[in-house]
């Protein structure tokens, strides 16, 4: 990391914190020379970094300035946590919510996926021709637990990412969500208890209640991600069989893993022999020049299993995923069999060859930019049209954006009220097992910015003017803009 990276980044976490207020001026260039022994170009460099990330504004002959959004009320994020094992009962919610964005003409802010016009369907589809025509008649049967081509070139992407898998180790699955399940149901039992996020990824809560598992929620804060002291004693406290984490990009809230808390995070389990369902289908939807290393790369014991598809990089509709499960791929593998099968062999064909000729880091790269172009898009009209006391965390990486509202808002009401108007959303309440986060809701940025979206969000700035979206125990939220 350069030295003007380093400046900014130390800065960037003030301002997530809440250290550095929305509205304070930054330091000037002569304390932040004085402060790290550098240059002025250096410093400018930093500040513009900061400004493209969307955390500062420049003011002319004024100096730089926090935006709006720019951080996260650690207070206002605050649940009551009651970390005891629970049952999960979270499907009937989120299949309610889920049948709400399925309407062509509602507008997907509560979506879970990424325009599909994004994605390089033409160019697939040559790979798909190219790679079935490849095919020997064999294949429908040799590659039942996974293409050797496709195997081979997921290995690449890891060697890409700075460090070595076993072929033998990735199970092509149908879609990461099967991957993930998959590696739940190989290292548990009925009643087992097992550590998920919160907020956290419904399909996980899902997941628990399908296998009659048992929940135990570590909190995740926008800004610093999981709290590993919670899961400390969550580990020490409760006979925890497994654990399912999202480090990089989480959903909902957006937020990573620092490399140091993912190294920690890995040695905790190591000690605790507790193995780690890794979800990073975002790790490759980065912003900043690196792409992320996953806790896999930490993992000297085969511990932890990760999961990840092309269904939110390259082409939802093929179902292709994976699992690069340690120790455990021969049970994960096993399990493949006995469920589902095999994963489409013509569809891993053509993904196989697009990763091999199809220029695929090439379309990653557009699609990055495309994501950051509409964040700061949907940043801009939430400034125009939500009151100040709305906050969110600009993510680094992903389509998803958490939003914190007033404490009064029922997230469930507004949901409604805004589905009515013909605007999905995705309630905080469908991201935990106690039906927690009342009042916040999580947008998806993934679709190209256009007039219907702004129209969206000043719908939602009205919705949430409505009386009967508040809590009549408070105050009702006054606009403040």
């Amino acid at each position: 990391m350069t030295r003007f990276e380093t400046i900014a980044n130390n800065l960037a976490e003030q301002i997530r914190a809440g250290q550095i207020p929305v509205g304070t001026r930054l330091p000037s260039l002569r304390q932040i020379i004085s402060q790290y022994g550098v240059s002025q170009t250096t410093v400018f460099r930093a500040y513009y970094l900061l400004e493209q990330w969307g955390l500062v504004r420049a003011e002319e002959r004024a100096g730089y300035f926090v935006t709006p959004g720019a951080a996260v009320d650690a207070e206002v994020h605050k649940e009551k946590q009651d970390d005891a094992p629970k049952k999960v009962d979270i499907s009937d919610l989120v299949f309610s919510v889920l049948e709400s964005t399925r309407h062509p003409d509602i507008v997907p802010l509560g979506s879970a996926f990424p325009s599909p016009t994004l994605f390089p369907s033409s160019r697939l589809l040559k790979s798909l021709v190219a790679g079935t025509r490849s095919l020997s008649p064999w294949s429908t049967v040799e590659d039942l637990p996974g293409s050797d081509h496709l195997r081979q070139q997921v290995r690449l992407r890891y060697v890409g990412n700075g460090f070595a898998v076993a072929p033998e180790e990735i199970v092509v699955t149908n879609g990461a969500l099967e991957a993930l399940n998959l590696c739940l149901m190989a290292v548990t039992r009925p009643g087992d208890a097992v550590a998920v996020e919160s907020p956290g990824f419904y399909a996980a809560l899902q997941a628990i209640e399908r296998l009659d598992l048992r929940a135990v929620e570590i909190p995740v804060h926008p800004v610093a991600g999981l709290d590993l002291d919670v899961l400390r004693g969550a580990l020490e406290q409760h006979p925890i069989r497994a654990c399912w984490f999202m480090p990089n990009f989480q959903n909902p809230t957006g937020t990573s893993l620092s490399v140091e808390k993912k190294r920690a995070l890995v040695e905790m389990l190591r000690e605790k022999q507790v193995p780690l369902i890794e979800d990073d289908v975002y790790q490759e939807l980065h912003f900043s020049r690196d792409r992320p290393l996953p806790a896999k790369a930490f993992d000297t014991e085969g511990l932890v299993m990760h999961c990840s598809s092309f269904s939110k990089t390259l082409a939802p509709g093929y179902r292709i995923g994976w699992a690069t499960a340690g120790r455990f791929a021969d049970k994960v593998r096993r399990l493949k069999l006995m469920t589902t099968l095999s994963a489409c062999v013509p569809a891993q064909a053509g993904v196989a060859d697009y990763l091999e000729h199809g220029g695929y880091d090439k379309h990653l790269r557009s699609l990055r930019t495309s994501f950051q172009a509409q964040l700061e898009q949907m940043e801009k009209a939430l400034r125009r049209h939500l009151p100040s006391s709305v906050t969110w965390a600009r993510p680094d990486g992903g389509y998803m954006l958490w939003l914190q509202l007033p404490q009064s808002v029922k997230a469930m009401e507004l949901h409604a009220l805004a589905s009515a108007r013909g605007v999905s959303i995705a309630p905080g309440p469908m991201f935990s097992a106690r039906h927690a986060f009342q009042n916040c809701i999580r947008l998806n940025f993934g679709h190209p910015w256009d007039a219907r979206f702004e129209q969206a969000i000043a719908s939602l700035a009205e919705v949430l003017e409505d009386p009967s979206v508040h809590d009549s125990t408070n105050d009702a939220v006054k606009r403040s803009n």
